[in-house]
C-alpha cells in the first residue's frame, strides 16, 4: 500500500535543542558562511568540522570572495552566520541548522595542523584560512511529516 502525499499541511517544524543542532551539524562537512563584505551581506560555502562546541571553517576561496579586507583576515569578534542542513526535498524531511557567533582567523598553528586532516576542502585550491567560530546563539529545525 503507497504512503499518501506529502503536503505542505502535514509536515511540520520541530524546534531542536542546541545540542541537537550542534550534533547534527557535526554529520555533514559542508554549509554556508554568512558575513559582510564591503557592507553588503556575503554567503560562501565552505567545509566545516564541528571541534569542542566550536565550528572550524575551512574558506578555500579566492581571497577576493571570503571574508578579507585587502587581503587581511577579519578582525577578531566578527559577527558571522553559518547554516548547514539536509533536506529531503522529496518527502519535505530533513534538518536546518544556523550558527551565529564570533568568528576568529585561527593562527595557532597546531590548531591548523589537527584539523587539516579532518577538514577537507571540496575544492581543488591552495588552502586558505581558518576561521573558528564560536556559537553564540545555535537554531536548529527539523522538517517532518505529522
Amino acid at each position: 500500500m503507497m504512503s499518501p502525499p506529502v503536503t505542505a499541511e502535514s509536515t511540520r517544524m520541530i524546534e531542536l535543542d542546541a545540542a541537537t543542532s550542534l550534533h547534527l551539524l557535526s554529520t555533514i562537512e559542508f554549509g554556508r558562511l554568512v558575513f559582510t563584505l564591503n557592507a553588503m551581506p556575503a554567503i560562501r560555502p565552505v567545509n566545516h568540522l564541528v571541534d569542542g562546541g566550536e565550528i572550524l571553517i575551512r574558506a578555500s576561496l579566492p581571497a577576493r570572495s571570503v571574508p578579507y579586507t585587502a587581503g587581511v583576515p577579519m578582525p577578531e569578534g566578527t559577527v558571522v552566520a553559518y547554516e548547514a542542513d539536509e533536506i529531503d526535498a522529496q518527502h519535505r524531511s530533513g534538518w536546518t541548522v544556523v550558527v551565529t557567533g564570533i568568528a576568529t582567523p585561527v593562527l595557532d598553528p597546531a590548531r591548523h595542523r589537527r584539523s587539516r586532516p579532518l577538514l577537507k576542502s571540496w575544492v581543488h585550491q591552495p588552502e586558505g584560512a581558518l576561521l573558528v567560530v564560536q556559537p553564540q546563539l545555535i537554531t536548529g529545525y527539523r522538517l517532518c511529516d505529522g
